[in-house]
């Protein structure tokens, strides 16, 4: 499986609520259940975070990693505590965070069985291209995109995620009432997202790149 973290650092989000996606993410990739999930896929699973804000800007603090032991698993979980917050603009534009993570997943260097997305924010889309083409792309490129909508500053944002970020297939949106909440519903969306389907199938596994 090859899996990416969008995580949303626009200027809605303030540090202590950075803070506290940061630390649920580590919290959820230490639980136990979740470490026996990774485990369970033979050859383990790719990941990565991307941080992601305001129209066109998303970066990547930290490499694609494979996680295929405990000691991968704990180390990953001691990176995003130490994963440091980007200045990437006061907008949300989560259209552009979405095509950002699929160009990530088609030009790594991992060949996954399954390749998820899982965009969490706090707002829908204010700037940039709207995220119903992000989602188009990501369907003809079977790529499956799930969302954590973090409901505390706007009114119906779950169903905005299941309209226009959610996409492919046995995707969903868990919804977080608030940034207290986060670590609970990360962890959650956490175990669906791996839960096995075709672990057992062929392994994820490197290839060479055909152009720089």
């Amino acid at each position: 499986m090859e899996l990416l973290l969008a995580v949303d650092v626009s200027t809605s989000v303030n540090d202590i609520e950075f803070n506290q996606q940061r630390e649920g993410m580590a919290q959820a990739f230490r639980d136990a259940e979740v470490v026996e999930l990774i485990l369970n896929h033979r050859a383990g699973i790719a990941v990565r975070v991307a941080l992601w804000g305001g129209f066109p800007s998303s970066k990547m603090p930290d490499p694609w990693r494979v996680l295929r032991s405990e000691d991968d698993i704990a180390a990953f979980a001691d990176s995003l505590l130490d994963m440091p917050r980007e200045n990437l603009g006061h907008l949300t534009s989560l259209g552009s965070a979405m095509s950002f993570a699929i160009k990530e997943i088609e030009t790594n260097d991992f060949v996954g069985l399954e390749k998820k997305i899982d965009v969490s924010g706090d707002g829908r889309n204010n700037a940039g291209p709207h995220p119903r083409h992000a989602q188009e792309a990501a369907r003809a490129t079977d790529i499956t995109i799930n969302g954590l909508a973090i409901g505390n500053a706007e009114q119906g944002l779950e169903e905005y995620f299941e309209r226009n970020v959610m996409t492919g297939s046995n995707a969903f949106v868990e919804y977080a009432a608030d940034f207290e909440d986060f670590a609970e519903v990360f962890r959650r969306k956490l175990k669906r997202e791996l839960s096995p389907r075709l672990a057992q199938g062929r392994p994820i596994r490197q290839h060479a790149r055909l152009s720089p």
